[in-house]
């Protein structure tokens, strides 16, 4: 916090009570340079993350939807429940630092999708074919050879 006064970015918090409408918080500050006071407020970030689905939807991001579909990949495979919620706290942290409060499922799914090919490419090659939504044979081949090819370099 800068002083108002002086510019100087040191201060201490002098006193902090919470507003009358419990929507914010107010700090009285008392620069260190310039020992002037000055009042600032803390709010809550209100405005929800989101995530814009292929058909152009934007929707919260749910971190129990993203845990779910790893989950459903994951199933009775050799992988820790510490490791899943690291992957969904990547996607989580992935989206909270986009400069516009949203990233496109597809981003998101490329990210997961490269954290589980490090890990088990039997759930990466599940979460893959829902996420890609693979229309045949063909495309779920190719992305196997692309696995495997991978694995032999």
């Amino acid at each position: 916090m800068r002083c108002p006064y002086c510019g100087y970015s040191q201060d201490r918090v002098v006193d902090s009570r919470e507003s009358k409408e419990a929507d914010s918080i107010r700090r009285r500050r008392e620069c260190e340079q310039c020992n002037k006071r000055f009042t600032t407020y803390e709010r809550i970030d209100e405005i929800p993350y989101m995530v814009v689905k292929k058909d152009g939807r934007r929707e919260k991001f749910d971190r129990q939807k993203v845990l779910s579909g790893l989950l459903h990949s994951c199933s009775r495979r050799p992988i820790s429940a510490a490791k899943l919620e690291q992957i969904v706290d990547e996607a989580e942290t992935y989206v909270v630092d986009s400069p516009e409060r949203e990233r496109s499922t597809k981003e998101v799914g490329e990210m997961i999708m490269a954290r589980l090919r490090e890990i088990d490419k039997v759930a990466y090659i599940r979460f893959a074919s829902v996420h890609r939504d693979f229309k045949d044979v063909q495309e779920f081949k190719s992305e196997l050879d692309g696995l495997l090819g991978g694995k032999r370099s």
